[in-house]
């Protein structure tokens, strides 16, 4: 009889919390605060029900119990899930997280890829073919640094050679482009300059000297291993004033970095400022988007004997110490 009223009066008691609108059950209240702060990115699956979410918002620990979870879904009447990711909030109460997870989800993003050595216009060519800006955008936007941020002195006119090739996670409605722009900006600190700041302010070369030699090398040398030795030629012929003879400048301009007739064309204009076979120094601007590998080797530069250095039909690098050499080796690989 003793046990009989105890659980009665349990009973009594549990109601009245409920109907009070505060249930206290193996985890906590239903609209007390979570514990902990900050945001969580939380999927919800296609298909899913109540009490399956609620186990991921158990696991994310978002929530104390998923049986207390699956109570509250059950005297709200049920939970109208929708697929995709929402933001929610570690100090949201179980009421809060139901609402949110009923509202509408986060816009799905797509990989937009960004390859290596591109120049900005090709970069704004494959977002104007995904439909997400006007031809010339890109460009616009890259060519206003002010706009932007980074932990050193951005150039004062493009940011061509600073937006590092990656692939990016976007979200095409709406589309951010300065977004974007900025976070390309953020991933060439991330990936070269945080790691070699120091190496970078006691070079001889300035960071801007660097990166526009870093593009030449990502389009010159296809295997990055040789790219310091290449590095080592290029810079050598820097610091004496002779010509760098980097065909690859003289394609920059070009509206298809393929056009061999145009290329040709511009590699008999000597006024061209990145005519690199008459024009002494760096060229202009950098003329693509380097990687990493690129980037360090024109900071770390091998030391050499050579002078000169060519390519075979299987991109094979032949470096020489001399035109005499070079020129036998023109001749070997039918190079010209």
């Amino acid at each position: 009889m003793k046990k009989l009223v105890i659980f009665v009066a349990a009973m009594l008691v549990l109601g009245a919390l409920a109907a009070g609108g505060v249930l206290v059950y193996l985890g906590g209240a239903v609209d007390s605060p979570g514990s902990g702060e900050g945001a969580v990115v939380f999927t919800v699956p296609k298909g899913s029900h109540a009490t399956a979410v609620g186990k991921l918002l158990q696991a994310e620990g978002l929530i104390g119990d998923v049986r207390v979870w699956r109570y509250h879904v059950k005297r709200r009447g049920g939970l109208e899930l929708k697929a995709g990711r929402f933001e929610l909030q570690r100090s949201m109460s179980m009421r809060e997280l139901a609402a949110a997870l009923e509202g509408n989800p986060m816009p799905e993003d797509v990989p937009f890829k960004m390859l290596e050595g591109w120049r900005l216009r090709d970069t704004d060519a494959a977002l104007v073919e995904q439909g997400w800006i006007k031809p010339g955008d890109y460009i616009k936007a890259a060519s206003t640094p002010a706009r932007f941020k980074a932990p050193f002195e951005l150039p004062a006119k493009t940011l061509e050679g600073f937006l590092y090739p990656e692939t990016y996670a976007v979200v095409p409605e709406p589309f951010e482009l300065e977004s974007l722009i900025q976070r390309q900006l953020d991933t060439f600190v991330e990936r070269f300059y945080q790691a070699h700041a120091k190496e970078i302010a006691d070079s001889e070369r300035s960071l801007h000297e660097i990166v526009n030699m870093a593009s030449m090398l990502e389009r010159e040398e296809p295997t990055p291993a040789q790219r310091p030795l290449v590095a080592g030629i290029l810079w050598k012929r820097i610091d004496n004033n002779t010509p760098l003879g980097v065909d690859a400048t003289s394609r920059y301009q070009l509206v298809e970095w393929n056009d061999r007739k145009e290329f040709l064309k511009n590699l008999r204009d000597q006024a061209d400022p990145y005519n690199s076979r008459y024009q002494k120094g760096l060229p202009p601007t950098p003329i693509g988007a380097p990687t990493v590998d690129s980037l360090v080797a024109a900071l770390r530069p091998k030391a050499n004997p050579y002078w000169y250095y060519l390519h075979d039909s299987n991109k094979v690098l032949h470096p020489s110490k001399n035109a005499a050499e070079h020129e036998a080796l023109r001749k070997k690989y039918n190079v010209y």
